[in-house]
């Protein structure tokens, strides 16, 4: 016995099966395809066997394994028993989907102790630890709102927001290219670009770096809502309209950061330079820029957020027939909340992507910096 190990999440899905047994049955009486005793009684073996199993002495690894088998396994099985069963569900299903997720959770802490030689391992690692949480998001917003029967309007359950999403591929990429490839990255790149190239100006002039970054504390502060209709106003319901509004969102953030980062070499650097008889310029490229980039490349990671919703809010107050923003405040006045919520999809994973490259060309070009090389 003493060579077992025990956790506490094995010890309380247990408990959990133990009270799902006993007040069964996992469906309510009037489902229209009930589960069978078989079908009820794999379920159960699946997660009381992974339980028991991850108990027994074995590395890390296997045991992960058989949580994972275990844990996605079961809840697989209880969502299919929901197929035709809407509203259904009754305690014991929950309290064994419960189960399942106490045992998806020490599969998570069974997989973050593993420390893999190569680079491919750590890389499939530190993919796998973070799909397995979204993946359990996914599973328990499914099972109570096709369990619980909530009513569609409140919350679709993911897998008609993806029927959705599949079957509208051609209208959500008319508003991908519309919003993102239009208005998010021309005022991204137009707002950093000109947020960097003022800052380097306010630092070499004093005049500018006194007097611009109040006003730009200022400016940054002032509501989207109060903006977008006027740059509507003013350059139309196009595109155009919108990456302004994502320029005046992007540019201060980077103009504050890269000031900031400007000033982050120490005087002994500085002196070093001076040394060399390095002027301004040489000082600037070879020894302040690269000092700067963290504060350059958290800036650029804050607009890429900011310029996505700042874009996604502009299209609420003009735009034409085409766009991310017009597509959810249209959708949502049809009730058409699996749309919404399809758009809602597409954002999350553009802005994902568009973070990951960033963080990705981070870690190339700031290399050298603590925080990369502890990472």
């Amino acid at each position: 016995m003493r060579h077992l190990t025990f956790s506490w999440q094995g010890v309380v899905a247990l408990l959990l099966c133990v009270g799902a047994l006993t007040a069964l049955p996992l469906l309510a009486e009037g489902a229209a395809r009930p589960l069978t005793d078989g079908t009820a009684s794999l379920i159960f073996t699946i997660v009381i066997a992974a339980a028991l199993l991850s108990f027994a002495p074995q590395p890390p690894a296997y045991r992960a394994t058989v949580l994972f088998i275990g844990a996605h396994g079961a809840a697989w099985m209880l969502l299919s028993a929901l197929s035709g069963n809407e509203g259904t569900a009754t305690r014991p299903f929950f309290l064994l989907l419960f189960a399942c997720w106490l045992l998806a959770w020490r599969c998570v802490t069974e997989l973050s102790k593993l420390h893999p030689v190569t680079t491919f391992g750590k890389s499939t690692l530190q993919l796998l630890i973070p799909a397995i949480f979204g993946a359990w998001i996914l599973i328990l917003w499914e099972a109570v709102t096709r369990g619980a029967g909530v009513p569609f309007i409140l919350l679709p359950p993911p897998s008609a927001i993806g029927a959705r999403f599949m079957a509208s591929l051609p209208i959500l990429g008319a508003d991908v290219r519309q919003t993102i490839f239009k208005a998010v990255l021309i005022g991204y790149i137009v707002g950093c670009l000109s947020g960097f190239v003022v800052a380097v100006l306010a630092d070499r002039i004093a005049f500018l770096r006194r007097g611009l970054l109040p006003i730009g504390n200022m400016v940054s502060a002032l509501p989207i809502i109060g903006v977008a209709p006027v740059m509507v106003m003013w350059f139309g319901f196009d595109w155009p309209s919108k990456a302004a509004v994502v320029i005046i969102m992007t540019f201060f953030p980077m103009l504050v950061n890269t000031v900031a980062g400007l000033a982050a070499s120490g005087s002994m650097e500085r002196d070093l330079m001076r040394t060399y008889a390095s002027g301004y310029w040489q000082t600037l490229l070879k020894l302040r820029l690269p000092a700067a980039m963290p504060f350059i490349f958290n800036a650029l990671k804050i607009n890429s957020t900011l310029a996505l919703i700042g874009a996604i809010v502009a299209e609420f107050f003009g735009t034409p027939i085409v766009g991310m923003g017009f597509r959810i405040s249209t959708e949502i006045g049809r009730m058409n909340v699996d749309m919404v919520w399809a758009e809602i999809a597409v954002a999350a994973l553009a802005g994902s992507i568009f973070y990951g490259i960033i963080a990705l060309t981070e870690r190339a070009v700031t290399f050298w910096h603590p925080s990369i090389r502890g990472g």
